[in-house]
């Protein structure tokens, strides 16, 4: 057999599904784990999504369907597009895929010509820089600081760009690190990339999931040149509870839409066709149903953050987003590969290094779990880390 891919031998598994399948073994071997690896909402599908779908089987629904997704489905996208985030899509500017992950895999295979360079804030979701790699393209890291929430500014930018660069990765609200950007943090950074000639990708994943009074802004919306160089992704995953359903989209200017479906056409010819039906429910009756679901999340935010801060030696900015909060472990003296795997070992806690994030100081708890398991979880790790202190 001949010599395989570089760029395929190159990826690193994903630390995060790592550090889960582990804390499942040793769950299945009778230990009482505390998970907080997985960002997957531990509610249930809403039944109005799961009847959908389950009706469109009974109903044949189970033939290929056009490439881009559903003619349906594209139209209550770009109508959701408008609605929620002020942005005129039409339904040929949607193409549905095999989940956002899939929608981000598939735009930097569209955008990125060999050696081109991408700029990815740091901390970033892990996924990201193989991605890029994967496309032909060399993923150039920003990296932010805790002091300042994690965030870049548009300086930061100008000073990483070179002529390879040809985009900017922008994840807000972020995971790892649970904290977003305010929508005139977002503009300038988003002029800036302009500015630089830059085409901004723009993961919208978490945009449902926002407190504190904080309002989110896509990038696109914020004028004609924004909208001219921004591909957006979003997806149900997070949402409508849709994690195992595999359904993302990429809203885009028709060039490229046009370029990713024939890309699409080729890796997946279409989504699995009553898996959509399902997006079909939720867009038209399963709005309400979110805002439950993140009052609850916000409810287990503060109780975390608050549980978080208490412990001395941990120091950890506040979560605006997501369900992800992201503590500084440096005090305790251990890279985050290892305060993981002894805090996994000693104190039946899973959580995940911030080294699979370029944040070897931090470690990410998800906080999609319940209340009981948040206040016995913590209760182990301020124990662990006052173990450490001795």
């Amino acid at each position: 057999m001949k010599p395989l891919n570089a760029a395929i031998l190159a990826i690193q598994p994903s630390a995060t599904l790592a550090i889960a399948s582990l804390a499942r073994q040793l769950a299945s071997q009778g230990h009482d784990i505390c998970n907080f690896t997985i960002g997957e909402p531990d509610f249930d599908t809403p039944d109005l999504i799961k009847d959908a779908c389950t009706d469109a089987l009974r109903r044949g629904q189970t033939k290929y369907t056009a490439i881009n997704g559903i003619p349906r489905l594209c139209e209550l996208i770009a109508a959701k597009l408008k609605r929620d985030n002020g942005l005129e899509y039409a339904p040929s500017q949607i193409v549905v895929s095999c989940g956002a992950k899939h929608s981000l895999a598939l735009a930097f295979q569209t955008l990125l010509n060999p050696g081109d360079e991408v700029l990815l804030p740091s901390p970033f979701w892990l996924s990201y820089p193989e991605m890029i790699r994967v496309a032909g393209g060399r993923p150039v890291f920003v990296r932010s600081r805790r002091e300042n929430d994690f965030k870049i500014a548009p300086a930061d930018l100008a000073a990483a760009v070179t002529p390879r660069t040809a985009a900017v990765l922008i994840n807000s609200p972020s995971n790892p690190t649970g904290t977003m950007y305010a929508p005139a943090e977002l503009q300038a950074l988003g002029a800036k990339a302009l500015e630089l000639g830059l085409t901004i990708v723009s993961d919208e994943i978490y945009e449902k999931m926002v407190y504190d009074g904080n309002r989110f802004a896509s990038l696109a919306s914020f004028g004609p040149e924004f909208y001219g160089s921004t591909i957006t992704v979003n997806g149900f995953s997070k949402a409508f509870a849709m994690t195992g359903w595999r359904l993302g989209y990429t809203a885009a200017p028709p060039a490229f839409i046009q370029a990713m479906g024939a890309l699409q056409s080729h890796c997946a010819s279409a989504p699995t066709t009553f898996a959509q039906w399902g997006a079909i429910a939720a867009l038209e009756k399963g709005e309400g149903t979110i805002a439950a679901m993140v009052r609850a999340f916000d409810e287990r935010r503060r109780r975390i953050y608050e549980l978080l801060r208490a412990v001395p030696g941990v120091c950890c900015p506040k979560p605006t987003g997501a369900f992800y909060v992201f503590p500084d472990i440096s005090a305790f003296g251990l890279d985050s590969v290892t305060f993981a795997r002894r805090l996994l070992e000693e104190q039946k806690v899973a959580v995940v290094p911030g080294a699979a994030f370029d944040a070897d100081a931090c470690v990410r708890f998800s906080y999609a779990c319940g209340l009981p398991e948040i206040e016995k979880g913590l209760a182990r790790f301020r124990a662990f880390c006052e173990s450490l202190r001795r």
